[in-house]
């Protein structure tokens, strides 16, 4: 893919780069690993300092960014904005709970028989962050926030259909006064992955992106031993039982399924619902995405706008048509409009078989798979036999299915009565094929850190008499 800006309203390519050399991409690097040597003597309290800058800084360019983000992958204006507020939010809450984060933790120094002991977390070096186009500001801030605040160093590639975005990611920290070359933006497309991952300046990964990508990413960093945070695809189950209020939960159906233009890892993909209820809900969830204005994602009445890219949408079509060939139903949707850009309306499929792509495979866009079932064991097994495990969600007013739920349910997350989301006070991330490892709140910081272990003996016995004599004096 080049690199390259392109409207996906329009299909008109806006603005085109040039990759990195391996001349440039060298010096990327060999300055990265420069600034890692005195960032990491910083101290907390100018790290603090530099994050709520950075928070300052993106607040002052909300509009431009956000601008900047429609443009680039066609999330709407108001999704766009949204997205800047909630990074603006990492940054502080990294602010205000990083220095607690980062204390040395005591241990039961006389248990293992020291005069003191405790664990420092201390920072890792110079990370890679490999980032997708879906959400390009808050994916990225998910791992900046913490690894800067831990005194981390980052280089990032970003997707290459985001590239504005992504070099704003650097002029953002460097406007809020970091120092030089704590936080670059790599432009490179991904063959070139390999070669940064390998070099030795470079001491860890962390990956959003596709099942594919990070076991290529991981397979690397594995060969070379350095640890890394991958976060990949999901199909997330929604489960809607006889208790559940059905208005509200078809609510959040449409909008679990149709936010960021259907193009979220978290999004509820599988709506697993109780026969005892399934009419009901699936003439509410129907109408609520078919009343879903499509549309320019300039304009401020629009719901959900374009596909990120034409090939996007050429998936999404034929996951879709793969399914009516097999004999789903199409109760909405189903049938890209007229005119130029990527869009795809939100689409609802009935009578899912195994036979179809749509039971196994993560749909990225605005298409819900509906599956009636008899009861919640079934609910369960549909969702468990699902390669992803990254969100889940149940709707439901029982205790016990509630706590069946959250026991059986192989998720890296469950939300009960709401939609899955992303929270910097929560960690973040999947089982299974969506991935290892956590981002977000202390767990997200710690990743990326040495968690070294300080054991102090006690004076030595000449010592002590030392002691003594000059205290008796």
């Amino acid at each position: 893919m080049a690199i390259a800006t392109i409207n996906p309203a329009t299909g008109e390519t806006v603005r085109e780069f040039e990759p990195l050399g391996e001349e440039a991409l060298e010096d990327r690097i060999a300055r990265a690993s420069a600034a890692f040597a005195s960032y990491r003597l910083t101290t907390v309290e100018q790290r603090v300092g530099w994050l709520r800058a950075a928070a300052d800084v993106l607040d002052a360019d909300a509009d431009g960014v956000a601008a900047l983000m429609t443009l680039e992958m066609g999330k709407t204006l108001a999704a766009a904005g949204a997205e800047v507020a909630k990074c603006a939010g990492a940054l502080r809450y990294y602010a205000e709970h990083g220095p607690a984060f980062l204390e040395p933790r005591r241990a039961e120094a006389e248990a293992v028989g020291a005069q003191d002991a405790y664990v420092v977390h201390q920072p890792l070096g110079v990370v890679l962050a490999v980032m997708p186009w879906n959400f390009p500001l808050w994916q990225a801030m998910r791992f900046a926030a913490p690894a800067l605040m831990a005194g981390n160093v980052g280089l990032l590639k970003h997707a290459s259909n985001v590239p504005q975005t992504a070099l704003y990611l650097e002029e953002l920290f460097r406007k809020a006064g970091f120092p030089d070359d704590v936080f670059q933006t790599l432009l490179i497309g991904s063959g070139a992955i390999e070669r940064v991952l390998r070099d030795d300046r470079v001491v860890a990964a962390t990956l959003t992106g596709s099942a594919p990508a990070g076991r290529s990413v991981a397979s690397i960093a594995g060969d070379v031993l350095k640890p890394t945070v991958l976060e990949l695809g999901g199909s997330d189950p929604f489960v809607v039982m006889p208790s559940a209020d059905l208005e509200t939960a078809a609510g959040v159906a449409v909008t679990a399924r149709c936010q960021n233009n259907g193009q979220s890892c978290i999004a509820a993909k599988r709506f697993l619902v109780h026969a005892d209820v399934a009419e009901e809900f699936t003439r509410l969830f129907a109408e609520k995405l078919a009343a879903l204005e499509v549309g320019d994602p300039v304009d401020e009445g629009t719901q959900v706008g374009p596909l990120a890219t034409e090939s996007g949408r050429s998936d999404v079509e034929e996951y879709v048509q793969d399914a009516v060939d097999k004999g789903a139903t199409v109760v909405v949707g189903g049938q890209r409009p007229d005119g130029p850009g990527w869009y795809y309306p939100p689409t609802l499929l009935t009578g899912i078989t195994p036979q179809m792509r749509v039971y196994d495979e993560e749909v990225f866009g605005p298409v819900a798979a509906l599956f009636t079932v008899s009861d919640l064991q079934e609910a369960i097994d549909i969702a468990n036999s699902h390669p992803y495990g990254l969100g889940s969600n149940i709707w439901t007013e029982d205790e016990d299915e509630r706590a069946r739920f959250i026991r059986d349910v192989q998720s890296g997350m469950v939300f009960v009565n709401g939609m899955t989301t992303s929270y910097p006070q929560l960690p973040f991330g999947g089982v299974k094929q969506s991935g290892y490892g956590r981002e977000l709140t202390d767990v997200g910081m710690y990743e990326f850190t040495n968690a070294k272990t300080v054991w102090v003996g006690p004076p030595s016995s000449e010592q002590r008499q030392g002691d003594t004599s000059t205290a008796s004096e």
